[in-house]
């Protein structure tokens, strides 16, 4: 089983392969490759996008290599990949961001990236640091992770989904802030799940061995 972590020059992705290629041995599930190769994302069992920064940079640079977004879509939504999308990468499902700019995103979970405008004035942002989960819905990815399980976040803006039954996770700050949206082959994290610990690390090794 092949795992394609796409490199698309949008943040260090160090942290995330040594994450995903420690859970690939312990779980056995295959092989970890950084990739910005298009024939390589289509033939891979797994994708998985990660992102750092702002909304429209992200999109800008995933599109920038040729090929790399249609292979990205032909995986995903033709031969049905699993697919695991990380910050950024998470909120690119999305039909559109409003950071900065209308952006266009995948489509593949209706809802706009907004940003987080907490209830209470003394908290700040960026959401920054960890929060505990609260699990709004079931799902393979999620198995041993609990309401209460805390993971790490770093971000502005947050997936405001459409249908609510496509919003796995949530977190309290200030308001309810999406933390894991899941559809069909399709999941995402707002955490990085590759700093946050033994929750991170589960959930890694359960997108590994998912079977939708």
């Amino acid at each position: 089983m092949l795992t394609a972590l796409v490199d698309y020059d949008s943040g260090n992705l160090h942290s995330a392969e040594k994450a995903f290629q420690r859970m690939a041995n312990e779980t056995g599930h295959g092989t970890i490759v950084v990739t910005s190769e298009p024939d390589v994302v289509v033939r891979a069992d797994r994708i998985v996008l990660p992102g750092d920064g702002a909304y429209p940079s992200c999109r800008a640079a995933l599109y920038r290599f040729q090929g790399l977004a249609q292979a990205i879509e032909e995986a995903v939504t033709v031969k049905g990949r699993p697919f695991l999308g990380i910050c950024i990468g998470m909120q690119m499902l999305a039909t559109r961001g409003l950071e900065f700019e209308e952006t266009e995103g995948f489509g593949w979970i209706p809802g706009e990236v907004v940003k987080i405008e907490p209830s209470d004035p003394a908290l700040k942002v960026p959401h920054m640091g960890w929060n505990d989960l609260v699990i709004d819905h079931p799902h393979p990815v999620l198995d041993g992770i609990a309401t209460g399980d805390h993971a790490y976040f770093v971000h502005s803006y947050h997936f405001n989904v459409a249908e609510r039954e496509h919003r796995l996770a949530h977190v309290d700050y200030g308001g309810e802030i999406t933390a894991i949206v899941g559809r069909d082959n399709v999941v995402g994290t707002q955490f990085h799940p590759e700093k946050s610990q033994a929750v991170g690390l589960r959930l890694i090794a359960n997108f590994l061995g998912w079977k939708p």
